[in-house]
């Protein structure tokens, strides 16, 4: 599945590379059709996840990718795995603290690269903590749009955090600390 995505994706991206545009534009996410999905290593199996995108504000220049911005707000409290005692555990204090903690909050800082491939780092904050981290990104155009509109558009963003990097390194003979992220946002002018 996740490579037919991709390949679709990629065909889409053809769109998206050759029509003309201008400058930075702002972009709206569609929350009902965007959500970062995760991964983690529950004691040797792969435990997956997803969070929904409370707000995002994305301004996005398509010929020069470096002058785009991005700052997004995850919901933490609406967490999910597919096991509850997993989903509890992880919205718990030893994790998430979702008490005291119920956003995660991403802004970039740099973005390198082109719409077929672009890294963006930024500052993600869980848990009152912040560090830097870069994600791989692509912009494509979305299934059913005309190759010259560039008015809806997914973004697709993956990487890997530590969990411990942010003091959510609960229940570590359980669970890794190595968290896969893959984020798809809907978005359009």
């Amino acid at each position: 599945m996740l490579l037919r995505s991709m390949t679709l994706a990629l065909g889409l991206l053809v769109g998206v590379a050759t029509a003309p545009h201008a400058a930075p534009e702002l972009y709206r996410l569609d929350t009902a059709r965007s959500q970062v999905g995760f991964e983690l290593d529950m004691d040797g199996t792969a435990q997956p996840g997803t969070m929904p995108i409370k707000t995002a504000r994305m301004m996005i220049d398509l010929e020069n990718v470096q002058r785009s911005t991005v700052h997004v707000t995850l919901d933490a409290q609406a967490a999910q795995t597919g096991v509850a005692f997993v989903t509890g555990m992880m919205k718990g204090p030893e994790v998430l603290d979702t008490a005291n903690f119920p956003e995660i909050h991403f802004q970039s800082t740099r973005i390198i690269g082109d719409l077929q491939g672009a890294s963006v780092t930024g500052n993600l904050t869980i848990r009152g903590v912040t560090h830097p981290v870069t994600l791989k990104a692509g912009v494509f155009r979305q299934r059913g749009t005309d190759a010259s509109n560039r008015d809806k558009l997914t973004v697709l963003l993956s990487g890997t955090i530590s969990r411990d990097a942010f003091g959510a390194g609960g229940y570590p003979g359980f669970v890794g600390d190595r968290i896969g992220l893959r984020i798809v946002a809907q978005i359009e002018k």
